[in-house]
């Protein structure tokens, strides 16, 4: 088989507000966490947009300023090289040159032996008085990118990149957040945007094995379809056929009456393929959420398929099973320790925030947060699934005209209600390592909730933390997670927390006597660190 050629994602920052501390690294972390692959190029573009304007008083009437440096990685380490064009006189940008240029040195440095270890190649471009717009579509030309990843400082360049390029587009909102604005191949426009309410994504690792996970059909390639060029997109039924091999039976990963669920290899990259009756609205209902949203902690749209009486929605493949199997299973749970269950934790919390605070045309609410919903994908990041009884919450009428406001924060107050109860009850399951659905099948019907909240209220956290991890030094993990649950559990009308307020406690912004938790009760039960 012939190597696959480099391909390029440029990442565009804002080195004026880079600093010793890593600064505005952000689009670069995501993009090494999401769309770059192995072998790729990545072109870290920095622009000085505030540099020009510290030295205009020793230029003359210059629309761009004529100075680059750049920086690379090589078998002799970093290397540089500084190119001077036009009149410009190097003395007068010394010192502050020198200052970016160690400033920048000091932010990539963490991410070398990162590229190195995935065999991607870093390129750094540090540019003074250009348009960032015009720029970025330059290097982009020259390179033949396939994704470009711009810093939130350019918002504004966004739309003249995506109408000058025929990659995809990134806008980075948050460190684990980015909007996607697609490819100019892409079929996303065609998608149906009627209103239709959501259908349910069913938990099918439960017929498999608990300590056997799924395994993906063989495949070169990691990178999910969902993040690349031209996906999602339509599909015809041929092309579904192909991809699950004729609909084999040993394709088949769930069977019942209304669903049937396939394991499929579409470009040599593994994909969940969900068949549905004609007459099934789940379809629809998902498909119109499904479009709407895009994070790298969910288990993303990769196409549909519907033609004649066919109904198929291609999906991004778990690899790694679900958090709930994972517990289930004593080898797994202990290799989920208390910092890997942290991240969890926050990563399928920021991906709630995003669907309830950050999501363009209103909130999308999914009602079924749980372990069995949480699935890894094969860079063991987390993933949210079970989509079925998810709700975008728009105002569609259904309330006369003078109550419609009323109406509508009512129902999202229900709404953050249950999704915040949810992730209060898989906080637990991480804390606990019991999956709430295997712990009522196993316990005389008795539920997770009834046996874990009294504990948490009574300050009892030592005797409920999962006794399979040892570890020790990770303890004040585990009570932030408890510390959050016990908000989200507890009935209290007067206490409504939103997902950012529970999230905050999650990262230790603590509420109670005891400096990391809330279980003053029983000191000698608290295992923070003193």
């Amino acid at each position: 088989m012939s190597a696959i050629p480099r391909q390029t994602v440029i990442v565009v920052t804002d080195a004026s507000k880079s600093n010793a501390k890593g600064g505005s690294m952000d689009a670069l972390y995501w993009a090494l966490r999401n769309v770059v692959r192995p072998r790729d190029t990545v072109l870290v573009l920095g622009v000085l947009h505030e540099f020009f304007a510290l030295n205009s008083n020793s230029k003359k009437n210059n629309s761009c300023f004529p100075f680059k440096f750049l920086m690379g990685i090589g078998i002799s380490g970093i290397w540089e090289r500084l190119e001077f064009v036009g009149e410009v006189n190097p003395r007068e940008l010394e010192e502050e040159f020198e200052e970016k240029k160690v400033q920048y040195q000091s932010s990539l440095q963490p991410f070398y032996r990162q590229c190195k270890r995935i065999e991607v190649k870093l390129d750094v471009k540090l540019a003074a008085g250009f348009s960032a717009g015009k720029l970025t579509v330059e290097e982009a030309q020259n390179s033949n990118a396939r994704w470009i990843v711009l810093d939130s400082h350019f918002k504004k360049d966004t739309s003249y990149i995506f109408g000058h390029v025929s990659c995809s587009v990134g806008l980075i909102k948050g460190k684990d957040l980015a909007t996607i604005v697609g490819s100019k191949g892409s079929s996303r426009t065609n998608f149906p945007v009627a209103d239709f309410a959501l259908g349910e994504y069913t938990n099918y690792y439960q017929r498999r094995e608990l300590c056997s996970p799924l395994t993906p059909p063989q495949s070169p390639c990691w990178y999910p379809l969902s993040w690349r060029n031209d996906f999602p997109r339509a599909f015809s039924r041929d092309e579904i056929e192909a991809t699950t091999n004729g609909f084999s039976d040993e394709n088949v990963v769930r069977d019942d009456d209304d669903l049937k669920v396939y394991q499929g290899l579409l470009q040599e990259t593994p994909v969940l393929v969900k068949c549905f009756k004609e007459s099934d609205k789940r379809f629809w209902s998902m498909l119109n959420i499904l479009t709407q949203i895009r994070h790298r902690n969910i288990m993303n749209l990769v196409g549909y398929c519907c033609t004649g009486d066919s109904r198929f929605l291609l999906l991004d493949y778990p690899c790694k099973g679900s958090v709930a199997m994972n517990l289930q299973c004593d080898d797994f749970a202990q290799n989920l320790g208390w910092k890997a269950r942290w991240r969890i934790a926050q990563e399928i919390g920021g991906c709630l925030r995003y669907l309830h605070e950050e999501c363009a045309d209103g909130p999308i609410f999914h009602n079924s947060v749980c372990s069995s919903h949480v699935v890894f994908s094969h860079s063991l990041s987390a993933m949210l699934s079970g989509f079925t009884t998810a709700k975008w919450l728009k105002d569609d009428g259904s309330c006369k005209e003078d109550w419609s406001a009323e109406c509508m924060n009512r129902e999202k107050e229900e709404h953050v209600r249950v999704d915040v109860h949810g992730y209060g009850m898989f906080l637990l399951e991480l804390v606990t390592g019991k999956s709430a659905l295997h712990f009522q099948q196993q316990g005389e019907g008795q539920a997770l909730i009834d046996w874990g909240l009294p504990l948490l209220e009574n300050g009892f956290l030592c005797k409920m933390m999962d006794s399979r991890l040892k570890e020790s030094d990770g303890t004040w993990m585990a009570h932030h997670m408890a510390h959050a649950a016990l908000h989200c559990l507890q009935i209290d009308s007067t206490q409504r927390l939103s997902i950012s307020e529970v999230i905050a406690i999650v990262q230790g912004d603590a509420r109670g006597t005891c400096n990391h938790c809330n279980f003053e009760k029983h000191p000698e039960d608290c295992c923070c660190p003193k």
